[in-house]
């Protein structure tokens, strides 16, 4: 009998250990593709307060964590190191995608996978990176916002593709530039190649974010923009923040009335 897809997705989203999780994850995939895993009727998803993850690094407030210059090692290092720890829990963010939204069309599984597997290259290639410079994930401080974003967004598949794809990753697509050129200045051209791969293929999984959440919207019968500004103001009051990459957004299937509304509640 073929493995349910939900109950593998849950086995890597609980594996603690980074290089297993990533292994996990090329394996679903392999899996999904050969039509090993199924759709069949798996125990309801139950939630997931602390998903799989290593000892380390050790979890702060995002007010702690240190600020550090690019100009020496171990400021680059722990900057990469913020980089690498939001890529894994990017992987669990997409594995927990899979495991808790259920009788959706097979378009929105073959699309979470497609994201699960490039945000563990993603990881893999930062975190071979940082081996570079004598580091290894977990050896710096990090915050939790995004799995408890994930975990305040575990009963809806609306509001999961509103406010972590559409928010916190498509957030990335306006920052990434301004990183790659700070990297660019302190002559990391290996840091340099890899966010110029990870801001590529980000505009394709924020572009994924944007069809489900139109998709949730429609099922709901509900106008996605309202919807969205009203999540925004309950779930984020406050804390849009600029400027916007337009190009980037715009790629990644924002409208331009979107980024214009968007721009407005920045201001």
């Amino acid at each position: 009998m073929d493995q349910s897809l939900f109950e593998a997705a849950r086995a890597a989203l609980l594996c603690p250990e980074p290089a297993a999780k990533c292994a996990a994850v090329a394996t679903l995939a392999a899996d999904w593709r050969a039509g090993r895993l199924s759709l069949a009727a798996a125990p309801p998803p139950r939630p997931v307060p602390v998903p799989g993850r290593p000892p380390r690094p050790r979890l702060v407030a995002p007010r702690e964590l240190p600020r550090r210059k690019l100009t020496n090692p171990e400021g680059r290092a722990a900057f990469l190191h913020t980089l690498a720890h939001i890529e894994f829990n990017a992987i669990n963010l997409a594995l927990d995608a899979l495991y808790r939204f259920r009788e959706l069309p097979r378009a929105f599984y073959d699309d979470w996978l497609q994201v699960a597997a490039e945000e563990a290259l993603h990881f893999e290639l930062l975190a071979g990176h940082l081996a570079t410079l004598g580091h290894a994930y977990g050896d710096f401080p990090a915050h939790n916002g995004l799995w408890e974003m994930a975990c305040r967004t575990d009963d809806d598949l609306l509001k999961r593709m509103a406010l972590v794809p559409r928010v916190f990753e498509a957030r990335g697509l306006d920052v990434t530039p301004g990183m790659i050129e700070r990297l660019r200045q302190v002559g990391d051209e290996a840091a340099v190649a890899i966010l110029r791969r990870i801001h590529r293929d980000e505009i394709g999984h924020v572009a994924i974010g944007n069809r489900w959440f139109r998709w949730a919207c429609e099922r709901a019968g509900v106008a996605p923009g309202p919807t969205f500004r009203a999540l925004l103001a309950e779930y984020l009051p406050g804390r849009v923040r600029g400027p916007f990459d337009r190009p980037a957004r715009l790629a990644a299937g924002f409208t331009p009335e979107e980024l214009d509304e968007l721009e407005a509640l920045s201001s």
